[in-house]
């Protein structure tokens, strides 16, 4: 489109036969068009920091989407923060709905998080307790009303189905589902016809592939967070290298061949051939 908008002023400047005003004038316009307009929930961790860039290199002008549910990992909400600033949102907002008042869950401090999980047993399948019970259908409600009040028709949501942990609103049939019920729920839907659609652009990668996306969109991960039961003294987040977000997330590091710049509360092994001799997060 730009490239159409450098064509009438070549055309103008060569002398050649000008186009009628008010085609020129659609041209302009097209070529300073606003971008269209996406919001991207953003948790703070390692998939929603990438899939904010994947939505900035899209082309999307982006609005991230901070919820405050009740975790106990509380400190992403300061990494979600890191990313939208390094990733340069259009806006971030952070919304407070403590969904820890129904339980259910080991992150808004109802049992224990499971820990030292081999990867068999981490995508075997089966809910674990670190599923906390609708989350991704409020978050994603929140989202779509977000979306709908800025004339957005484009929600972005970090999920993977491949290295993850069970959890049921983390597959394609949920989001599907979820792009119909947007159709029904809103005025925009029923009234104008809109076509809200829920991008997923990790869905089919794996952590390996993550990372190295990541370093293809220029993501920093030391600015994000992922552990769900980190440890936090005197200033400092030590992730626990334990629970399943831990071990996924290193997974992904070690098979990418690259080094995790966070910090850890026991050393991670060095990456043969990438800097060995220094000391690891």
């Amino acid at each position: 489109m730009l490239v159409e908008g450098l064509a009438v002023e070549d055309h103008a400047s060569a002398g050649q036969d000008s186009m009628p005003s008010d085609e020129a004038g659609t041209l302009c316009a097209v070529a300073h068009a606003d971008p269209p307009r996406a919001v991207c929930l953003l948790s703070g961790g390692m998939d929603s920091a990438v899939t904010l860039a994947e939505a900035r290199a899209a082309g999307f002008s982006t609005y991230a989407l901070t919820v405050k549910y009740g975790q106990r990992h509380a400190c992403e909400l300061a990494a979600a923060r890191r990313v939208a600033q390094a990733l340069g949102t259009t806006e971030q907002r952070e919304f407070e709905l403590d969904l820890s008042v129904f339980g259910g869950s080991a992150l808004t401090g109802r049992g224990t998080i499971p820990k030292g999980r081999n990867q068999a047993a981490i995508t075997a399948g089966g809910v674990p307790a670190t599923y906390v019970p609708a989350r991704n259908t409020v978050f994603l409600a929140l989202a779509l009303a977000w979306a709908e009040a800025l004339g957005a028709r484009d929600l972005f949501l970090g999920v993977n189905a491949i290295d993850y942990s069970g959890y049921p609103d983390c597959r394609p049939e949920f989001l599907s589902a979820f792009e119909g019920l947007a159709r029904l729920a809103t005025a925009a839907g029923t009234e104008h016809g809109a076509r809200f659609r829920v991008h997923a652009p990790l869905l089919a990668l794996t952590k390996r592939d993550i990372v190295l996306r990541a370093e293809e969109l220029g993501v920093d991960l030391g600015l994000t967070h992922s552990c769900y039961d980190p440890l936090e003294e005197g200033g400092l987040v030590l992730a626990c290298g334990g629970c399943d977000a831990c071990s996924l997330r290193l997974k992904g590091f070690r098979e990418a061949g690259r080094r995790d710049p966070i910090a850890y509360v026991e050393p991670r092994p060095a990456v043969a051939g990438r800097g060995s001799s220094a000391p690891s997060p």
